[in-house]
């Protein structure tokens, strides 16, 4: 009865919320206490730090835009042709086939991001992601010259409205084209790409499609998106917490050194910890949290917090270093560990894996050569007394350049190929055919059984050969 107190009153039309819990004053880092959005526009301070992402930005940026352009063997670095189903990665070719090749590559990728979590925390998102790069060293650079504040951040200083709008809409959009594009070569090859772009797009209208959706959800993301795509949408961040150990480096705010918090200036006795709860660590964060909270999964490990805070002890005479990479168990006085189950047991899979890629790449050929019996009877008599089985050759080129094959029958010595279809068959880079083909066997060479083991050699114009076994079936005796 008593719980009965709690619950509002309704009278008439009126709702008394009195005794309604109070919202906090940000329900997430980029929603307002009301619902509506909160806009993140943070400061930017140059720190040691921030100058080192940089550099190493604006070199992502350039290996990303130059990385399909490459060639390895004739062939880019990487090349996800889906349609085609067809994958380059460092001038090798995987195919359909090559299921467990493709297996190991996505679980290697996986242990590599597993691991590099464990050691570094989330290095990737706050220093090589995409997403991040583009965002705090392209578009956010492109929002501070409209809003008049270059090299500081915070607050516009001049709306955005009139031709300032317009002008960044249009820089937006070049921008997001020349990314859609770069992104498109990676799943279609700068060489059909540059055919797309001098061509028409009525005579391509489906890859002209492709191209103005990824413009416009780079748009979408960059231009209003933004921060959520970390905080909301990326699940990387919520990996990170079975991901994570004590011992792992992290983006960490030291409570034992900044506590208790006071502003202003600090006197002898005061108790007061070093942290002058300036929120300068608040206002130049990216994603809109407060650091010193702890471990949250939205800090994604920019060190921008590291950098003010820095600035701000050396400005009060106090040491760096309040808020710096660090673990937890570090934090807690503990000894940081580098072998530890994690640190050991992810290189050992990580190895074993590399060495099974190794060991299942270098069992592949130059081309795919497989048998495959023709339909119908499983032996055909002749009048003279010989005995032909029919079969399909399924021949994959998984070279870059066209070759042409010969075929020949070593066991038995007597058999003799009838091929339906070309003498020689010629394959196209990256191409497969299925040849139909005949062996002829003298019905002497058939033992009681009614079968004898044979031999298939193929070889292309390269040199490259495949033997292939196979049963031929005939009358048993």
């Amino acid at each position: 009865m008593n719980d009965a107190k709690t619950l509002p009153v309704i009278s008439g039309n009126k709702t008394d919320d009195s005794s309604m819990l109070e919202s906090p004053e940000h329900v997430l880092s980029t929603l307002e206490k009301d619902g509506s959005r909160r806009w993140l526009r943070p400061t930017l301070s140059t720190g040691f730090w921030w100058k080192w992402r940089r550099w190493i930005a604006y070199g992502l940026v350039a290996f990303f835009v130059a990385l399909p352009h490459i060639r390895i063997g004739g062939l880019p670095p990487i090349l996800l042709d889906v349609p085609a189903r067809r994958f380059v990665f460092l001038g090798h070719v995987f195919l359909p086939t090559d299921t467990l090749l493709l297996a190991l590559v996505m679980l290697g990728v996986f242990l590599t991001i597993v691991l590099a979590t464990a050691l570094t925390g989330r290095i990737w998102c706050g220093w090589a992601c995409p997403q991040t790069v583009y965002m705090e060293y392209l578009f956010r650079p492109i929002d501070r010259w409209f809003e008049g504040t270059v090299g500081k951040g915070g607050q516009a200083k001049r709306p955005i409205e009139g031709w300032r709008r317009i002008a960044r809409w249009a820089v937006y959009v070049v921008l997001c084209m020349f990314l859609a594009h770069t992104f498109l070569a990676y799943f279609v090859g700068t060489d059909r790409l540059a055919e797309w772009i001098r061509s028409s797009p009525i005579e391509h209208p489906a890859a002209f499609l492709v191209m103005g959706v990824t413009t416009g959800l780079m748009l979408f993301d960059f231009l209003f998106f933004r921060e959520q795509l970390c905080l909301i949408a990326c699940p990387y961040g919520r990996f990170q917490s079975v991901m994570l150990d004590r011992q792992s480096m992290i983006v960490a705010y030291d409570t034992k050194r900044g506590e208790p918090r006071k502003r202003g200036k600090h006197v002898p006795g005061d108790g007061a910890g070093d942290c002058v709860d300036c929120h300068q660590c608040v206002r130049v964060c990216p994603t809109g949290i407060d650091i010193r909270e702890g471990l949250q999964l939205e800090c994604i490990n920019c060190t921008q917090c590291i950098d003010a805070c820095d600035d701000v002890m050396t400005k009060v005479g106090k040491p760096k270093g309040l808020i710096r990479y660090s673990s937890q168990d570090a934090l807690d006085g503990k000894k940081l560990k580098f072998f530890r189950f994690r640190t050991v047991a992810y290189p050992a899979l990580l190895v074993a894996v590399g060495i099974g890629f190794l060991a299942v790449l270098s069992t592949k050929y130059a081309f795919d050569a497989r048998l495959i019996r023709g339909k119908g009877n499983p032996f055909h008599r002749h009048v003279t007394g010989n005995v032909s089985n029919q079969f399909r050759l399924r021949l994959v080129n998984r070279t870059n350049e066209p070759r042409e094959y010969s075929v020949e029958i070593v066991k038995p010595e007597t058999a003799m190929i009838r091929e339906i279809g070309d003498d020689s068959p010629k394959l196209k880079s990256n191409a497969t055919e299925l040849v139909p083909l005949v062996v002829e066997v003298p019905g002497k060479v058939f033992g009681p059984g009614g079968n004898v083991q044979g031999e298939l050699r193929i070889r292309d114009d390269a040199g490259n050969e495949r033997t292939l076994q196979m049963q031929l079936l005939g009358p048993r005796r």
